[in-house]
């Protein structure tokens, strides 16, 4: 009950309230007019309260030095003016403070709604073949060693292996391929992930807590859990602050017999325009951020990001647009040239609902040629289709697939298409029943940007690492064009997580930047994560401490220098705050400064930290 009046009284709309009737009480002190009840006392109870509780909440529940806080030193403060009867100042160091403690919560919230998103991942039954027959049972209730039956279209409920039947797996969840992986008897398919084509039959491997997905949710928690609050500035000074203070106050009571003198240094000497210094500042630069379309969620990930000495990339819709575009028409026979090719092949693929498919129909059309008519139009899961065209028949697929139908591939073609998979391209092999005619390649393209900002990061002195589960002939092509030598590929995500952790464990300060499902748990592990906010996943965005809602991968320098700047902004108005402290405890030991006088020179402090913020929000960093 104590905790939701309290969580009331410290919220935004209580808060402006008490400073209004803080600002009625000042007008009516400064024209004289007297009041039965001074307005400050509503100020000192909506502003007081929660810090009081806060205060007591910290020696209770903290060990050791950590017993002593800012709030603690305020507290004492308030409760020294109103005992001497100055309600205004009393009011005005627990506004301050309640101003700081919002500004604070709002730089440090996060989302927690990626978990979330993760759990409805997760199969809720899967299709259990129990004496021949089928039988939908809970996911929950399947057992390693039980045989599954998964139709075109489902969601593979288990980490398993297929025993019969062949497919092609969206597995973009857990590696972030961005093609379909074909997959046959003795192949391994992992839970969440969604077969695509065919029919198959798989035994339960890892079910319920072990599967892959689990890991996934709960390396995503568990990393979470790692992300501690950013420590307020003003508290790791209180250890001190408060003793001195204390000291202080009572050497000044000693020295001049003047309790009000005394009451007057522990008021000048509450850290208020520290306790605004960090959250103001980071305020600032967030919304400078949010101006260049990068998404902070936190003032820890600005301070950890100018840290950052080590990189680690994600390929698939991070350094490459995520798009399959066709990159080769390239006959093997003289009675086709590429636009026969094409035709015949868009033609044929026409009526798959493959990627890859999909992506040559599209260029087709593209190009402005007419599609033919297609007859006895059959689809082999994992391997490729079939077509008749005209009196023609013709084949489409991968090597396996022509092997099937007795079609040869001679050497000159196997160089040919030895150095289509070194470019990282995906083939689609075209024949007819006598004889190989082409083939016609796909691939993803690197964004136009990234070599350069490769190249900014090496000149910064940035480590960068690509860490994909894509295929390693695609990931080293990519990586060669954007200028990336250490490269890691086929890695599911408790591999990249390993990956980077080795990278902290020996002393680096790694930046993870994805845009996938599967790159929640390194984002997450990272010190800082950044998402690819426009084309990322919702889950990826929301295990991230930065993202990037334009998918503009330049501006990772630009938040390097953002970061930077913010951190120097901190560190100069803390300066500026113990100064303007200073000034006013000589002042008050002197007996030129009253409690309220005082309170107002914390007010100046105060707008003076407000505006070295303000001039961080306009600065330039491109």
């Amino acid at each position: 009950m104590f905790q939701k009046i309290n969580d009331f009284l410290a919220g935004v709309p209580m808060t402006a309230v008490g400073g209004v009737f803080l600002v009625i009480s000042l007008v009516l002190s400064l024209k004289g007019i007297s009041v039965p009840v001074d307005p400050a006392w509503m100020a000192v109870i909506i502003c007081g309260i929660p810090l009081l509780y806060l205060s007591v909440w910290r020696m209770v529940h903290n060990h050791g030095i950590r017993k002593i806080s800012s709030a603690l030193l305020i507290s004492i403060a308030m409760i020294a003016a109103m005992i001497v009867g100055d309600l205004f100042a009393a009011g005005e160091v627990a506004f301050i403070m309640a101003i700081g403690a919002i500004l604070e919560e709002k730089t440090t919230e996060r989302a927690k709604k990626g978990i979330k998103k993760l759990l409805r991942l997760v199969p809720q039954q899967g299709r259990r073949i129990v004496e021949g027959k089928e039988e939908m049972t809970a996911a929950e209730d399947i057992m390693p060693n039980d045989i599954l039956r998964v139709l075109p279209g489902e969601t593979i409920p288990v980490d398993g292996e297929i025993i019969t039947g062949t497919t092609s797996v969206d597995q973009s969840t857990m590696t972030g391929e961005s093609l379909p992986v074909d997959k046959t008897v003795s192949d391994s398919v992992f839970c969440g992930t969604i077969n695509c084509f065919g029919t198959v039959d798989i035994r339960a491997s890892k079910a319920g807590g072990d599967s892959s997905l689990q890991k996934l949710i709960r390396m995503a928690e568990e990393a979470e859990k790692k992300k501690a609050p950013m420590a307020r500035i003003a508290d790791q000074a209180a250890s001190w602050l408060v003793p001195a203070a204390l000291l202080l106050a009572i050497a000044a009571f000693i020295l001049t017999k003047d309790v009000i003198r005394a009451v007057t240094v522990l008021v000048v000497f509450c850290p208020c325009a520290l306790v605004l210094a960090t959250p103001t500042a980071i305020m600032a630069a967030i919304g400078q951020a949010a101006k260049h379309g990068v998404m902070i969620k936190s003032g820890e990930a600005l301070e950890r990001m100018g840290k950052v000495d080590t990189i680690a990339f994600d390929k698939t819709g991070t350094l490459t647009n995520g798009n399959l575009v066709v990159k080769d028409v390239y006959p093997f026979t003289g009675d086709f040239d590429q636009a026969a090719l094409l035709q015949r092949t868009a033609s044929a693929e026409g009526y798959s609902e493959h990627p890859l498919a999909k992506a040559v129909t599209a260029y087709a059309k593209q190009e402005k040629l007419e599609l033919l008519a297609v007859e006895d139009f059959q689809m082999f899961p994992g391997r490729g289709i079939s077509a008749v065209i005209g009196t023609e028949k013709m084949f489409c697929g991968n090597a396996a697939f022509l092997a099937e139908q007795q079609i040869a591939i001679d050497s000159r073609a196997k160089q040919v298409l030895e150095q289509f998979g070194k470019e990282g391209k995906a083939v689609i092999l075209v024949a007819n029943a006598k004889s190989l005619l082409g083939a016609v390649t796909l691939s993803d393209t690197l964004r136009n940007t990234a070599a350069d900002m490769i190249g900014s990061l090496h000149k910064a002195g940035v480590h960068v690492v690509l860490l994909t589960g894509d295929h390693k002939q695609s990931a080293e092509y990519f990586a060669k064009q954007a200028g990336i030598k250490d490269v890691h590929a086929g890695l599911l995500p408790e591999q990249k997580v390993s990956e980077i952790t080795a990278l902290q464990t020996a002393g680096k300060k790694v930046c993870m930047i994805g845009d996938g499902v599967n790159d929640a748990p390194a984002l997450k592990t990272a010190d800082v994560g950044v998402a690819m906010g426009a084309m990322g996943s919702d889950i990826a965005v929301e295990a991230s401490d930065i993202a990037l809602m334009s998918d503009d991968i330049t501006k990772i320098p630009y938040l390097k220098r953002l970061s930077d700047a913010c951190v120097k902004t901190i560190k100069f108005s803390i300066s500026l705050s113990l100064c303007i402290n200073f000034a006013a405890i000589t002042c008050s030991l002197l007996g030129w400064l009253t409690p309220t006088t005082g309170a107002l020179v914390h007010n100046c402090g105060s707008c003076l930290v407000v505006l070295i913020a303000a001039l961080l929000y306009d600065r330039k960093f491109e």
